[in-house]
């Protein structure tokens, strides 16, 4: 018998209204925008009344360095959301929103799979609450009152070959990566080199996931440096009097959007950084205020540990204060067989000595977690073609270094397959042994940080830079950005930056090819080997297979 779709079994969802997902958290129904009867934002006056109530407990889900093979780490995220609640935890998910270059590249959507989803899934998966659109349209708002501003006189002499503010969509769109502006002579400008990236790597993204409140945001987005000067002066988005409208902009946007999951439980979905070009995480807001109305909280980062989470730890938590309780990392037989070695077309077949190679892999990533003081669990995301041998090898190996290990069918199974991890996380949540402290402290210099990152997350031996590099980073803080995290931006599929370099390797270096200053978001990207802001569509994007059936349904997105 052939397995139901995501899509299908989305469809066949049982949905409450919003309203009565709400009354299970003790939301009041007039504190609710409505988009529709299956989604709604909550208002900030409703927001901000909690402030005085406790936090409940912050769990990270994270996972080992991603394959082709699949980890399953929002699947996870949900199903362990809906564990908790089914054993009588009050909890609710936090994750973030799915980027259109996925849903219609290659790696599909990101609301869940299986039993373990959040619905409406077309909803989220395609263009939600247009939180994205706004989003887009802030970041390209201030590109236009950049190219506007120099048209008409230049009076602040931005140097238009040192404009370091680019333009998003939020497409993956190759042709877009270097592209040339203003062409079609007087009437349209002065023509510059410049460039698209994906939305999801705008600094607006960063900014709306980091800021706790409007009045934060507006300030965030006035310090954004777009450009600088012919003497080498900084310009700012305030300089060109762009945070009120970009404000204006995005002001329903921050609000949080509540949804459900396929078992009728909260969850929060809101913001969308890719972790590998970006931080990783959902909103501050949306996590705060869902510690204010749950007992726990489930989110996640995205990609590996030694990004997504490592981000969520060094900037995320830094920047607002949290302090994780406990962490998951998601593996899964077929990837940990892919560290060791085998071929994705050779996946089925049991390989119980693959499976060993490659829990090098998942022991770095538990080793890193653990290194931030924050106490882990493995959860194994369990396939059809998993064998006892191959996940009793992960469970015995975990056993080695006291870590439990659970096999999980939330995939199949919904919350029930997964209420043995969930007991077992919310005794560490509860336990109070997490001591979190970040990998560095904000006085140390950015090259050091950097170095902290690549050797003690990655493996590395160092990380390099040539002169220039070298010279931007002192002068960022000589500008004043020296106690300003690191968002390393680099390839999701290896500890190193060669993408086909699996497992865990030891002793490589990690060459910087460029720094950007993301002065609202408060952080300095690290650009490392070939990661691209801008991705391109596969030969076979998922796109060609996505239409709108004759019953006006939509086909092929998953």
């Amino acid at each position: 018998m052939a397995h139901k779709s995501d899509i299908e079994i989305a469809r066949e969802a049982n949905m409450l209204s919003i309203g009565d997902i709400a009354d299970k958290v003790d939301i009041p129904r007039d504190s609710l925008l409505q988009y529709g009867p299956y989604k709604a934002k909550l208002s900030y006056d409703y927001i901000s009344s909690l402030q005085d109530k406790p936090d409940g407990k912050l769990i990270l889900v994270t996972a080992v360095t991603p394959t082709p093979a699949g980890e399953g780490k929002t699947t996870t995220s949900v199903g362990l959301g809906d564990g908790l609640n089914r054993i009588g935890k009050k909890t609710i998910t936090c994750l973030r929103e799915p980027s259109l270059g996925p849903c219609f590249g290659m790696k599909g959507g990101a609301a869940g799979g299986g039993y373990a989803q959040v619905v409406p899934m077309e909803d989220i998966n395609l263009h939600f609450t247009g939180d994205f659109h706004a989003i887009g349209a802030a970041h390209n708002l201030l590109s236009a009152l950049i190219d506007n501003h120099i048209y008409w006189g230049n009076a602040l002499d931005i140097d238009g070959r040192r404009v370091s503010w680019r333009r998003v969509v939020d497409m993956n769109d190759r042709a877009l990566r270097d592209v040339v502006l203003s062409l079609g002579g007087v009437a349209n400008g002065f023509p510059r080199q410049s460039g698209f990236d994906i939305t999801v790597a705008s600094e607006i993204m960063a900014i709306f996931c980091l800021a706790t409140d409007l009045k934060d945001l507006q300030n965030r987005l006035g310090n954004i440096v777009v450009a600088n000067t012919r003497d080498r002066k900084p310009v700012t988005a305030r300089d060109l009097k762009a945070e009120g409208p970009m404000t204006a902009l995005l002001k329903d946007a921050l609000m949080p959007n509540l949804v459900q999951t396929l078992e009728n439980n909260p969850a929060f979905i809101h913001g969308g950084p890719f972790a590998n070009i970006a931080h990783g995480c959902n909103s501050v807001i949306a996590t705060k205020t869902a510690l204010k109305l749950a007992d726990y909280v489930v989110t996640e980062a995205g990609f590996g540990a030694d990004l997504g989470a490592e981000k969520f730890f060094d900037i995320k938590c830094r920047k607002a204060g949290l302090r994780p309780d406990a962490a998951v990392i998601v593996a899964t037989v077929r990837a940990l067989k892919m560290h060791g070695g085998v071929a994705r077309a050779d996946l089925a077949d049991e390989n119980v000595e693959a499976v060993k190679k490659g829990l090098e892999n998942l022991g770095r990533h538990i080793k890193n977690v653990s290194g931030f003081g924050v106490p882990v669990v493995v959860g194994i995301n369990q396939f059809i073609a998993d064998t006892d041998a191959e996940m009793d090898a992960v469970r015995a190996y975990c056993e080695t270094i006291d870590v439990d290990a659970f096999v999980n069918s939330h995939w199949a199974d919904g919350g029930a397959g997964i209420e043995a991890m969930a007991s077992k996380v919310a005794e560490l949540a509860d336990g109070g042994t997490a001591d979190f402290k970040p990998l560095y402290e904000d006085k140390l210099p950015l090259f050091d940080k950097i170095q902290a990152i690549v050797k003690n997350i990655y493996g590395a031996s160092e990380a390099t830079a040539d002169k220039r590099i070298l010279d931007q980073l002192t002068q960022f803080e000589k500008d004043g950005y020296g106690n300003a995290p690191i968002c390393m931006a680099k390839t999701q599929y290896s500890f190193s930056i060669n993408p086909d370099l699996k497992g865990a390797p030891e002793g490589h270096v990690v060459p910087i090819r460029e720094v950007r200053l993301s002065a609202g978001a408060e952080f300095v990207v690290v650009i490392c080997g070939d990661i691209m802001t801008m991705p391109g569509l596969p030969r076979v994007p998922a796109a060609n297979s996505i239409l709108v059936n004759d019953q006006g349904e939509i086909e092929g997105l998953f």
